[in-house]
């Protein structure tokens, strides 16, 4: 429970300080639309591992992709039985980022798809990563980087980490481009990656401010919560405007929300949650049986049997039982009263949670 009340106590600490409104850069809240990235994915074989390959009887595709390999090499293993234990068949992907020109380089993630132990000290052999049109654009090769490490001897086995995935740093060539008409664009559709209507005219009106006075004219209009439309301006480079439009400040807004992992105890409450006036009781009962059975003997040179008496012992506790008088005009007025009946985060989820089921949270509840 240690860690849980420090976390209450960063929560608290976080909630109790004074209230700014947050400002952001446009290029942090929302994103080009033309300047995607596309995902690639490619099946490859990783080698020179130290016997924790795939076992190529539990994974035939291996084998098969082995032979294949070597025959392009002009290498014949027709007939011949192949019992290697240093090869791993991969999976691997990248993103390619907006505006990739050919000759760049790239991370690549590799992950193994058979029964190898550790892809450590593994090298990527040549792999083509294509896109979902079936198209090659880039072109892995490279030693895999693993973070994990898994030690083993005859009685116990340690493992950190992950050790069938990892990295290729900078190990995938870009192939071919997308194409993209960036310049040619006669307009720029900006995404915002949290959509919020306020934010959204937030936006509209700090890019009107700043084209009026530079341009002479207004450029920036709310298609809707998700995406603002920006006219481009007449002789004037296209990513200098770009560029100058994301560094403007807007000040972002989100609706009130409420997070909470039940799992490890996480509670993130947002600035503008807001609790009516309601009682919380907040108790525990816990209740102990001890069962301690009495052995009776008989006396010496009786015709008496050992006999077994039950013994039971019940002992219930009553924890907490306080009654606190919770109205959230502010985080700060929320924490302060669940911490004024000893509450510990695992608490506060169970009445968070009652709090919404009556109608006084007022707040979106995120459970996760």
């Amino acid at each position: 429970m240690t860690v849980f009340r420090s976390i209450a106590l960063i929560i608290a600490s976080l909630m109790l300080m004074p209230s700014v409104q947050a400002t952001s850069r446009i290029k942090d809240i929302a994103s080009l639309q033309s300047a995607r990235q596309n995902q690639l994915i490619g099946y490859g074989l990783v080698i020179g591992l130290q016997g924790t390959g795939d076992s190529l009887r539990s994974s035939p595709f291996t084998e098969q992709s082995l032979r294949a390999m070597l025959e392009n090499l002009g290498i014949a293993t027709q007939g011949q039985a192949t019992r290697a234990n240093n090869v791993a068949a991969v999976i691997v992907t990248a993103n390619l980022p907006p505006f990739a020109s050919v000759g760049s380089r790239i991370d690549t993630t590799v992950s193994s798809m058979g029964d190898a132990t550790s892809l450590r000290g593994g090298t990527l052999v040549m792999t083509p990563l294509s896109a979902a049109d079936g198209q090659i654009y880039a072109v892995s090769q490279g030693s895999v980087v693993v973070s994990g490490f898994t030690a083993e001897g005859d009685a116990q086995t340690l493992t950190q980490g992950v050790t069938t995935a990892g990295r290729v740093p900078g190990g995938a060539i870009i192939e071919r481009e997308i194409p993209v008409r960036f310049n040619d664009a006669g307009h720029l559709i900006f995404q915002l990656r949290n959509p919020d209507f306020t934010t959204a005219i937030a936006i509209v009106d700090v890019i009107n401010s700043y084209t009026g006075r530079r341009f002479g004219n207004v450029m920036a209009s709310a298609n809707d919560s998700t995406t603002v439309r920006v006219r481009r301006p007449k002789n004037t480079s296209l990513p200098r405007f770009v560029a100058e439009i994301e560094r403007l400040l807007v000040e972002t807004d989100a609706p009130a929300r409420v997070v909470i992992n039940e799992r490890t105890g996480t509670i993130v409450i947002g600035h503008d949650v807001r609790v009516s006036k309601v009682a919380v009781s907040y108790g525990t009962l816990t209740i102990r049986v001890t069962e301690a059975p009495v052995i009776s003997q008989p006396l010496p040179f009786s015709d008496g049997v050992t006999a077994v008496e039950p013994l039971t012992d019940i002992t219930a506790m009553a924890d907490g039982g306080q009654v606190a008088i919770l109205n959230g005009p502010n985080l700060q007025t929320l924490v302060a009263g669940l911490n004024s009946i000893g509450v510990r985060p695992d608490g506060i989820i169970s009445i968070l949670q009652g709090i919404k089921s009556a109608g006084a949270l007022q707040a979106e509840l995120v459970l996760q």
